[in-house]
């Protein structure tokens, strides 16, 4: 639905267009069928029998009820910004169009958050998230590049008001990292970053070059979600080989001199998740079989979309041509391949300011998905 209300005169304009999402996800009669299904559940005694799985489902009808009252809320405001406009038309009253064309400003963002909810529909979006980071070519240079996307996200969730964990991180040998895995817990966490995955590609003057000459690197993003849920996946323990390690540290009086840290391998599918957050190796591998868990999960529900597939078959090759996004430094100027939008500022970029180019790329994939 679309509502446009345009008011000329007395040397003034004042317009202003309000888009109300409908339809897709957000169809609010299907939302409010699921509330009524949440509330049926909720109210089975047996459920609290079960505190994490009715906390759960609590959670989820919270955040059904708030999209539903939001919505409600704003197509309220907009039909009575929308009355007002006609009354003011039929009575040449400027003034009462002036004011519903405010009201309609002043709806706008009540409208963007209704369109991030329809855009963050999918099965799994709502969840947490694990985020995965890989030094790809360049050597010390991507490393380098690799541990400035971890601060770059980390200070992004900080934004967001999300929870982080580091649950590993392999150092490079000169500076940087090779690899970390990051638990970002909120709400939406996943559903955000599945618009990251993919290819990161920097071009600066390297600080690790003596010449000061000009250097390309890479590093790979993979996100996928953290299903607090029970996660209905049959592992057969046979499958698993698990290696404990010594977890790597900044070295000195915390550094850990016991083989605490653990990496499981799931040898089917060559899936590998590690965790060395704790000192506990108990801790940390019950830690990286919940990790197992979610990637085998999100793999499942990968193979039947063979656009998140093709999405995995590039996080193996981490190098020119798989690129997303191109971050240029003594240009400043950084740029998405998919979406085309760029931005000169390139400090508030790396310092987590990132969201503008997360929700193109979202409306890009919801276009795609309702072309299908």
């Amino acid at each position: 639905m679309k509502i446009e209300l345009q008011v000329s005169g007395r040397g003034r304009k004042i317009s202003t267009v309000v888009w109300m999402p409908c339809g897709g996800h957000f169809d609010v009669d299907a939302k409010e069928e699921e509330l009524r299904e949440l509330n049926a559940r909720i109210e089975d005694p047996t459920l609290w029998d079960n505190a994490e799985e009715a906390q759960r489902l609590m959670q989820e009808r919270a955040r059904v009820e708030r999209v539903i009252n939001e919505y409600k809320r704003a197509s309220s405001e907009l039909e009575d910004a929308s009355m007002l406009f006609e009354m003011g038309l039929e009575e040449s009253d400027r003034d009462s169009q002036i004011e519903a064309v405010e009201g309609l400003d002043a709806v706008q963002p009540q409208v963007e958050a209704l369109e991030l909810a329809q855009m963050l529909g999918g099965e799994t979006d709502a969840e947490s998230a694990f985020l995965d980071i890989n030094a790809g070519s360049g050597g010390t240079e991507a490393q380098d590049w690799a541990e400035m996307l971890l601060r770059m996200y980390l200070r992004w969730a900080e934004r967001k008001g999300f929870k982080t964990e580091l649950m590993e991180c392999t150092a490079g040998e000169e500076a940087g990292i090779k690899s970390a895995t990051v638990s970002i817990k909120g709400e939406y966490a996943y559903g955000f970053l599945k618009a990251e995955i993919g290819v990161h590609r920097l071009v600066r003057k390297s600080p690790f070059d003596s010449g000061n000459r000009r250097h390309t690197s890479f590093s790979s993003v993979f996100a996928f979600p953290d299903i607090e849920r029970e996660i209905d996946i049959d592992i057969d323990p046979s499958d698993v080989r698990v290696d404990t390690y010594r977890a790597s540290g900044a070295g000195g009086q915390h550094i850990n001199k016991t083989d605490s840290a653990v990496r499981l391998t799931h040898v089917p599918t060559g899936v590998v998740v590690q965790c060395q957050n704790d000192r506990s190796q108990h801790k940390n591998k019950a830690a990286a079989w919940s990790m197992l868990k979610a990637r085998l999960y999100e793999r499942e529900v990968e193979m039947r979309n063979s656009e998140k597939q093709a999405l995995e078959d590039t996080k193996t090759d981490i190098g020119w041509g798989h690129q997303i996004r191109s971050y240029v430094l003594d240009q400043s100027r950084i740029k998405d391949l998919r979406t085309g939008m760029e931005t000169g500022n390139t400090q508030a970029f790396l310092d987590g300011d990132i969201d503008a180019f997360i929700q193109a790329e979202l409306m890009g994939i919801r276009r795609g998905e309702n072309s299908e």
